[in-house]
């Protein structure tokens, strides 16, 4: 498993750059939004943002927007992170606990980190190469141990792992992938932002049941297009 839930500050790099109460008030402004999951809030007070954006931007990392991150990508916005990672492992008895998880989008990695503890096996494609490369090096730096990277198209999936307990999608397609549908075990969920660049994007959770799938809509969001293929990207 990856870095600690509880009584993790100690464990992560960084933690002092900004004060302990900085990071209550976005815990508290989340809670205040609907994020109602103790231990993810608790999760979100410790993962260190600031290194996870251009040291530029640090001033603005607990801020709840999404920052660039560069390659055409963003950082999510907290509560955005937040409420996909509720999305994905809460039920009527608190958290579900998962064994494996697929993510498509690594970008750079916070979402990453802050779903890691909660899962005993996280698989993510990033189809960018030096995000893909950069996020490796930040996580393992973070103690954060239990994730597979794979450079790939992230609408393909990871068939060779599946079936998997749940899949989270950070990046918009215009429609639900089929081949992700595919490789959800018996009750597993889908969670994924639908919808065109620029227009209306909705954000879903789909559960595949022994009929079908069950879709739920969780609100409106704006993420980046989800793009087919994958490149090497401009290196630093």
């Amino acid at each position: 498993m990856g870095a600690l839930l509880t009584g993790g500050q100690e464990n992560i790099r960084g933690i002092g750059m900004t004060s302990a109460r900085t990071r209550d008030r976005l815990a508290e402004r989340l809670r205040q939004e609907g994020i109602h999951e103790e231990k993810i809030l608790e999760r979100i007070r410790n993962v260190p943002r600031h290194l996870f954006v251009d040291e530029a931007l640090s001033s603005r990392a607990y801020e709840d927007s999404a920052l660039p991150i560069g390659q055409g990508q963003t950082i999510s916005q907290p509560y955005v992170v937040a409420l996909m990672t509720q999305a994905l492992l809460e039920d009527e008895n608190g958290l579900r606990k998962l064994s494996k998880v697929l993510e498509i989008g690594t970008g750079c990695g916070y979402q990453t980190a802050v779903l890691a503890p909660f899962v005993r096996q996280l698989y993510t494609i990033e189809r960018v190469a030096p995000l893909l490369s950069d996020t490796r090096d930040r996580l393992r730096s973070l103690g954060i141990g239990n994730v597979r990277f794979r450079h790939d198209d992230g609408f393909r999936g990871w068939p060779g792992q599946a079936p998997f307990d749940s899949i989270i999608v950070t990046a918009a397609p215009a429609n639900i992938p089929e081949k992700l549908l595919e490789q959800l075990g018996p009750g597993g969920r889908l969670v994924v932002p639908v919808g065109p660049t620029g227009g209306i994007q909705r954000l879903y959770r789909i559960t595949r049941t022994s009929s079908g799938f069950n879709k739920e809509k969780l609100g409106s969001v704006s993420f980046v297009p989800m793009l087919e293929g994958k490149e090497k990207g401009q290196g630093r």
